[in-house]
Formats: structure tokens, C-alpha cells, sequence
């Protein structure tokens, strides 16, 4: 009646399963910095009793494994070679930081943004375009990565005026 060869082999344990609020939370950690809104967002589906997860977090950010300062800095170093300002700001205020520190963050991107932008455009383009739609074209694309106006005119129409 029951033949043992007819029963299935139990499926192994997916990744992450069984492990505590705080084992995720190191583990998302482990990946890359995460604000405590982007954990908080992550491990909501987890908790399983009311506080407990902000009772993790709380212990994690007294313990310096949540910090909005390298949240920051990793989001700058990874992006800042790619996008602009704008773009930046968007994800920084995405991730739940706090606007003076994003503020303060843009402010020293400032700075480089004309740099930024013309290495950019150098690497996706030949040149300046020979006509109006060709402009067009390699403006859309500098606006699209977070440029802003004066910076792509500049760098579309190769000025160098500071």
C-alpha cells in the first residue's frame, strides 16, 4: 500500500528561509550599505511579532551597522561616474535619507558635474553632431542620466566658459 519508493525526497530549504529578522538584515548588509527605510521596507513581509523589527534595526544602527553617511558615500562612488546630480538626488531620497544629507551630498557633486558629463557624453559619442536632430538625440541622452540643462548645452555645443 504505501511504497516508501513512491514518497518525493523533501525540497531543500530555499535560501534565507528560517533565518531571524536580524540574520536577514546582516545579510542585505552584507551585499551592499542599506538604509534603515530600505531595510525596514525588505523586512516588513519577516516580522512576526509588532516591534520586533524596529527593535533589530534599533540594535543594528546603535551598533553602526546602519549608517546614513556610507549609504551616501556608496551610492556616490557607484553612480556618480554614470549619472548626474538629479539622477543621484532621486535615488538618495528613494532610499528614506534624510533631505539636509542628500543636500549636503549634492552639493559636493556640484562641483565635478560639467567634468562628469563631458566623459560621459565622450564615451557614448564620437563627436559634436553634425545636425539639429543629432543634438537633440545626444541631449535626450545627458538629460536622461540626470544632467541638468546648462551643463548639457555646454557640453552638447563643446563650451568651455566657467
Amino acid at each position: 500500500m504505501d511504497n516508501p519508493a513512491d514518497h518525493k525526497p523533501a525540497k531543500p530549504a530555499r535560501a534565507g528561509f528560517g533565518l531571524s529578522l536580524k540574520g536577514r538584515a546582516l545579510r542585505y548588509l552584507a551585499a551592499r550599505e542599506h538604509s534603515r527605510a530600505e531595510l525596514e521596507r525588505k523586512l516588513a513581509p519577516h516580522e512576526e511579532m509588532p516591534g520586533q523589527l524596529a527593535q533589530v534595526l534599533d540594535d543594528l544602527q546603535a551598533k553602526d551597522f546602519i549608517s546614513e553617511a556610507r549609504v551616501v558615500e556608496s551610492v556616490i562612488n557607484r553612480r556618480a561616474g554614470r549619472f548626474g546630480a538629479a539622477r543621484i538626488k532621486h535615488e538618495l531620497l528613494g532610499k528614506g535619507l534624510s533631505a539636509e544629507r542628500v543636500a549636503g551630498a549634492m552639493d559636493s557633486l556640484k562641483g565635478s558635474e560639467l567634468e562628469r558629463a563631458r566623459e560621459i557624453w565622450r564615451k557614448k559619442f564620437e563627436g559634436p553632431a553634425p545636425d539639429a536632430a543629432g543634438r537633440a538625440k545626444q541631449m535626450r541622452f545627458l538629460a536622461a542620466r540626470g544632467f541638468g540643462g546648462e551643463v548639457i548645452r555646454r557640453v552638447v555645443s563643446q563650451t568651455d566658459e566657467d
